[in-house]
């Protein structure tokens, strides 16, 4: 039998009671801790600290299978990253632009590159790289986490002297080398391949190496790649001639060639980087305090060449594609494209004949400018998908990537607008037939005392809203507009493209603000039945790695058809003989379009029937071609358009169009179902298909062509005025 002193405890095993006999006495309890309790107590168990521990054992398992996931997708990707070869890290990092064949037309680099080997580059050259672009450049293995942290903390603190991100320099060889420096393609997949890959050359390459391709690879601007030709270029000299300000200028440009360009007129910018270069190496300790401080008193410009002659000789092949290459150039940034850091291989929709065609006609004697500096901006498109096929930014060029005149969007179109704002928007919103009566009277703007006359100051009464575009009255205009309505107008015309900073309304009937290439898109977007193509240049991209982006053209339609054809069908009867613009007619070639001329005010002090922009658009089925021709200064004595040369435009578009429709079909416009045709005056009119509309109280007028009516354009209180027609056959 147990003795009475028996004590019990838990097996652990088995959760029952064991029994010890008495001769094993019990050990004495300890008193319980008082938690605050002069009476002393239960003590109460530490559920926090249970939780805490679950919470960090939970946390290190989530950890270890974020790293084991995050080192099976870098190795999938990396298994996918392309291949990297001594040739590609070594090759010339050119971006070239292609016409629709294949043909190079433009490139990056004009200049010759001279390739420098290891012994050829200063060690000071190469101590200002590293200083500035990779600090640890010669600690890392192609890939520097603490670059990647102290680069953070610097930027977020502002005071990175330069350093933009973590990519170490191999990592910025590696992407010049073989992958695009678009934004739209800096994934997570491209940043691992990337990394990979800088391990790879860090591997097989050494220092100096790596270090030679890079310099030989980055452009310098004023299309100079490698840092030795840039020498030649700039300085005249090797790079081993060159001063510690020169050596810090090289270095620093790559960066941003464009803005870091010390031939600019304002070099602040070049200066400021130079010195930022000369102050990291200090911090690196290439140079001391005081090599620093006399650097940074010495002009940025210090030493550089005129490089006037070797420009020219460089642009002059240049000349004919320049207009069109700013515009690709344009929607290559726009697209996330920087060409001045990438090998890209940009191919367009530029036909290079019909690009010839705009260069020789307005540079040759076809044409007769009234003067040398007597500007044009031309767009040609193709109507079915918006596709720019040639551009002229002006003529006599002295200079490449200046001015854009097919792209100026701050000039009135005059009387070429009146389809678009007018016109159109009758038929479209209120279903008038080509044969609707409107008045040609004096009008008197809303609200003003001042009123638009026509050319001639004198008016027709009432005529068909056909005789009123083809021969471009201005009163009819305007009350076009006024019943359509300023918000229907600017509806109208913003879906063909062209914006309006408010809702149109008075002079703006007859003349807003427009570039040949929204009238190239508008007009296109009629030629081809209704469906607006915002003017497009690039068709695919090529990235250095062999990936291809495609672009292809989408259109919406934002026109009625039978709007579109009746359009179509009244602006044929602009290119008459005798006609507005007689001097665009192509026999047989079935075309439409419009002109338009903006005069002055007669307190500008210009000669009487001074033109300062003439105007014409027109198109067939095959090609929309917008021309504009003017004066940068119209403003100033002398600087306009004599009304004998106002047809320049229509002079220009059927020396180009006649020979762009040599070999496509001349095919007509056809009807479509919701249009009905209607005879009147000998002429077939058009009116929309079981569509009620209003005349206004006006009386019918016949389509007969009126009598004594001169076949010219003016231009009064500043747009198109008048012209005579034919009718339509």
């Amino acid at each position: 039998m147990a003795n009475e002193n028996q004590w019990s405890r838990v097996n652990r095993n088995s959760n029952t009671y064991d029994s010890y006999p008495a001769t094993e006495p019990p050990k004495t309890p300890r008193p319980p801790k008082k938690n605050g309790n002069e009476s002393g107590g239960p003590r109460k168990p530490k559920k926090k600290r249970h939780w805490f521990l679950m919470i960090f054992l939970w946390l290190l398992v989530l950890g270890i299978i974020a790293v084991m996931s995050g080192v099976a997708l870098f190795i999938t990707y990396a298994n996918d990253a392309p291949n990297i070869t001594e040739s590609k890290l070594a090759s010339e990092n050119s971006s070239a632009i292609l016409d629709d064949q294949g043909k190079n037309i433009w490139s990056l680099s004009t200049v010759e590159r001279d390739y420098a080997t290891t012994n050829e580059i200063p060690k000071m050259l190469k101590q200002s790289v590293v200083a500035t672009e990779d600090r640890r450049f010669y600690k890392h293995n192609g890939v520097d986490p603490i670059r990647i942290m102290g680069a953070a903390v610097a930027n977020f603190r502002g005071s990175s002297l330069g350093m933009q991100g973590g990519s170490t320099l191999t990592q910025q060889l590696v992407k010049l080398s073989v992958f695009s420096t678009s934004t739209a393609d800096q994934t997570v997949e491209r940043k691992a391949q990337e990394a990979w890959l800088a391990m790879r050359v860090e591997k097989n390459f050494t220092k100096d190496e790596i270090l030679t391709f890079y310099m030989n690879k980055v452009y310098m601007g004023h299309g100079v790649s490698g840092m030795k030709t840039a020498a030649t270029y700039f300085y005249g000299k090797p790079l081993k001639e060159l001063a510690l300000p020169q050596l810090a200028l090289l270095a620093g440009m790559p960066q941003s060639p464009t803005n870091y360009d010390p031939y600019l007129k304002d070099n602040s910018a070049a200066k400021k980087r130079r010195d930022t270069v000369l102050q990291s190496m200090v911090k690196y300790g290439a140079i001391t305090e005081n090599q620093a401080n006399q650097a940074i008193k010495v002009p940025v410009s210090d030493g550089l060449q005129d490089l006037t002659a070797k420009t020219q000789l460089a642009n002059n092949n240049r000349k004919v594609v320049d207009g069109y290459v700013q515009s690709v150039l344009s929607e290559a940034n726009s697209l996330g494209y920087d060409v001045t850091k990438s090998g890209l291989k940009i191919y367009t929709s530029m036909d290079s004949n019909l690009q010839q065609s705009l260069y020789d006609n307005a540079n040759g004697n076809t044409v007769n400018f009234p003067a040398e500096d007597t500007q044009i901006g031309a767009t040609m498109a193709d109507p079915k998908t918006g596709r720019v096929v040639a551009q002229l930014g002006g003529r006599n060029l002295n200079i490449l990537q200046g001015t854009n005149h097919a792209k100026l969007s701050n000039r009135s179109g005059g009387s070429s607008v009146k389809p678009l704002l007018d016109y159109g928007p009758a038929i479209e919103y209120l279903n008038w037939p080509t044969y609707r009566t409107v008045e040609d009277k004096k009008y008197t703007l809303p609200g003003m005392n001042s009123t638009i006359s026509n050319w001639d100051g004198k008016y027709m009464n009432n005529i068909t809203m056909r005789s009123a575009l083809t021969q471009s009255r201005n009163t009819p205009a305007l009350r076009t507009l006024e019943e359509v309505g300023g918000t229907n107008a600017a509806k109208f015309v913003n879906s063909l493209g062209i914006p309006t900073s408010e809702v149109p309304g008075g002079t703006a009937a007859i003349g807003i603000d427009v570039s040949t290439e929204q009238e190239a898109g508008a007009y296109g977007a009629i030629s081809n039945g209704g469906t607006y193509y915002k003017p497009t240049y690039i068709t695919k991209v090529v990235t250095p790695d062999g990936t291809t982006h495609n672009y292809s053209a989408t259109g919406k339609r934002v026109i009625k058809s039978s709007t579109a054809f009746m359009l179509t069908d009244m602006m044929k009867g602009v290119i008459k003989p005798n006609a507005t613009a007689a001097e665009a007619v192509i026999p047989g070639l079935h075309q439409a379009g419009k002109s338009g001329l903006v005069g002055y005010d007669p307190s500008a002090g210009q000669p009487d029937r001074a033109i300062m922009d003439s105007w014409f658009t027109g198109y067939t089925k095959s090609y929309v071609l917008s021309v504009w021709t003017g004066y940068d200064q119209p403003n100033e004595p002398g600087k306009y358009i004599p009304w004998t040369s106002q047809d320049l435009p229509s002079q220009f578009y059927q020396k180009v169009m006649s020979y762009a429709m040599q070999n496509k079909p001349n095919t007509d416009w056809e009807k479509p179902d919701t249009v009905t045709p209607k005879v009147r005056g000998n002429i077939v009119e058009y009116e929309v298909k079981d569509e009620k509309w209003s005349n206004g109280g006006l009386p019918l007028v016949n389509s007969i062509p009126q009598s004594g009516e001169t076949p010219a354009e003016a231009n009064i209180s500043g747009s198109a005025a008048v012209g005579s027609t034919t009718g339509n056959n």
